[in-house]
């Protein structure tokens, strides 16, 4: 009979810890993926991450995470599988392993395009950003994972954690592309966790609403736009991005660790109000 093991319930300090863990998180320049390598690095993890132009703002980071030697910053664009794939090696040979994918990066085109016209271009640019890239990310991650194993039935051979939308779950008029783009990343967390659970490998979601950051910064400093935005968020304020990376660091400990296929919404209560 499978007797489960109490190490973790009986802790005696509650700690969202990563010691020894070594974890990449796309997009981590800025935004919520700049808040997700700081309190990853808290959390006792090494840390990697890819920016595309913000060299400056990625070195700083990485001084402010330990230095290199706790800290990893690529220059990598992400629009292949292949691009995806390359990131995750460069990651390994810098740290000799990867047990935790954050794929976080994304684009939103802001303007509006209703679908008579939205381009082509526009259309096969978001979805290979947003999702065909993660396909690469994910498929070199857990080829990793499964050959580094798991050190008890328990453990866990790894953390994937996809960072979906709301706009993925109940779509967004006139951003067709995007919310194509973050419902497949929700369904692709559902067939993941399928497939992965059971050799370790927790794949879970976190879908943000609106967040203060520098790509939604067009919409929320526009006071007619903002004050639209608000009105269907319970909580009537964007969320601060270290408010999303808490929920995917938390998806990533022992706390988490009979989670997986979970689609975290972290948005105000926005999916509540349609």
């Amino acid at each position: 009979m499978y007797q489960p093991s109490d190490s973790v319930e009986f802790m005696g300090v509650i700690e969202l810890s990563l010691k020894d863990k070594v974890a990449l998180i796309t997009g981590g320049s800025r935004g919520i993926g700049a808040s997700a390598v700081r309190l990853f690095h808290e959390a006792g993890a090494r840390v990697a991450f890819n920016y595309r132009s913000a060299k400056t703002a990625a070195d700083t980071l990485v001084e402010q995470c330990g230095g290199t030697g706790a800290c990893a910053a690529f220059e990598q664009e992400l629009s292949t599988p292949e691009e995806g794939r390359i990131l995750v090696e460069k990651t390994v040979a810098a740290f000799g392993c990867i047990d935790i994918l954050v794929a976080n990066h994304g684009i939103w085109p802001a303007n509006d395009a209703p679908i008579a016209t939205l381009p082509e271009e526009q259309w096969h640019r978001t979805l290979q950003v947003n999702l065909d890239s993660v396909f690469g990310l994910v498929q070199a991650a857990a080829g990793h994972m499964q050959k580094q194993g798991r050190a008890t039935p328990e453990a866990a051979a790894g953390h994937i954690v996809l960072v979906s939308s709301t706009a993925g779950q109940r779509g967004e008029a006139f951003h067709a592309d995007y919310a194509a783009s973050k419902g497949a990343l929700i369904s692709m967390t559902k067939g993941l966790s399928t497939e992965l659970a059971p050799l370790g490998i927790h794949v879970n979601c976190v879908a943000p609403g609106w967040v203060a950051t520098e790509m939604s910064a067009s919409a929320l400093d526009d006071p007619q736009v903002s004050k639209k935005i608000l009105s269907g968020i319970p909580l009537r304020r964007p969320a601060r991005p270290i408010e999303i990376a808490g929920p995917i660091l938390f998806l990533c400990t022992p706390l988490a660790g009979f989670m997986s296929g979970e689609i975290v919404n972290v948005n105000g209560g926005a999916v509540l109000v349609g």
